[in-house]
């Protein structure tokens, strides 16, 4: 009964709560904080950026780009829009720490310093307009820095916290892609990429409202004016109607100012009336399920939309 441990079979306490945890290779450090410098960018916007941008430039040159002026094109796009995206995490870090959607980002969960952000944004803008004023044209990076800056300037810094028009005004920085195509592919801008840019600006309301639709809780608690929390659902979807159907009507008219083919006007005419069934269809829906399903064939709509820029 008074039996003693000898001290050579002293129970171990490996695998026990209270060791201590192992600690992360260097290896694994550095792939943790590229994974959140990747995540400050916001690679789902850019990525549809680039969309637009290599669908303009297709379209414009009727696919006899060269390809590093393809390439290059591509490049310095993508970091002006993940340096405009970065920045904008550096700015709203006080509301991304508010909101449930944004709270476990690199910079309010404390993963990233603030100024290792504000750093690196400004480097991808500094790289974006050395790669596309160097290597492509002044114009294609005039429009690229002229988004990102309005991007974090005039939308991030104004608009977005002081009136529910944030969105719609703000819509012009993430307009600019079949500028920046256009003007890669051609050397200046045109009636046709004008249009394009509408196409995108009127796209951007309904996109973005009906994300707000609902995390309209996350955005009241975090004090910003979106359209459903100032006006209510109901304004806002016949808002985003009006938007829905202005965009389909401006995507169907440029076919008769000489973009594309029948098989673009067909293409953008039955993405549109879809878009449209499911604005009228939402006017009574004020479900979540419909809310979502809004945002996502939004994102649908603007993918296929450019898809069929390049193949007509």
């Amino acid at each position: 009964m008074n039996a003693r441990l000898d001290p050579l079979e002293t129970p171990s306490l490996e695998g026990n709560a209270l060791s201590p945890a192992p600690s992360p290779t260097v290896w694994q450090r550095v792939r943790e904080q590229a994974a959140d410098y990747w995540a400050l960018t916001k690679p789902g916007i850019w990525m549809l950026m680039l969309v637009a941008t290599a669908a303009t430039m297709l379209a414009a040159a009727k696919f006899s780009l060269s390809p590093h002026v393809f390439l290059l094109t591509l490049l310095g796009t993508a970091m002006a829009a993940a340096g405009a995206n970065t920045l904008n995490c550096y700015v709203d870090r006080d509301i991304d720490a508010v909101m449930e959607r944004t709270r476990h980002r690199p910079l309010p969960a404390g993963r990233l310093q603030p100024r290792q952000a504000l750093i690196f944004g400004i480097a991808l803008l500094v790289g974006s307009w050395l790669v596309l004023a160097l290597g492509v044209n002044l114009w294609a990076a005039a429009a690229a820095l002229g988004g990102a800056l309005f991007y974090v300037f005039i939308y991030t810094l104004w608009l977005k916290r002081s009136t529910p028009q944030n969105i719609v005004i703000g819509g012009a920085a993430g307009a600019v892609p079949p500028l920046i195509g256009w003007a890669a592919a051609t050397g200046h801008y045109s009636w046709i990429a004008l249009g394009l840019f509408g196409v995108i600006f009127l796209w951007t309301p309904p996109h973005f409202w009906a994300l707000a639709l609902y995390r309209n809780e996350d955005y009241r608690r975090a004090g910003i004016p979106m359209m459903p929390t100032v006006a209510g659902v109901e304004s806002t979807k016949r808002q985003m109607l009006f938007y829905t159907v202005a965009l389909v009507i401006l995507s169907i008219s440029l076919y008769w100012v000489g973009l594309g083919s029948w098989v673009y006007l067909l293409g953008a005419t039955a993405l549109g009336l879809y878009y449209i069934y499911l604005m009228v269809k939402a006017q009574k829906d004020h479900s979540v399920a419909m809310a979502k399903r809004l945002f996502r064939y939004s994102i649908q709509y603007l993918g296929l939309f450019y898809i069929l820029i390049a193949l007509g």
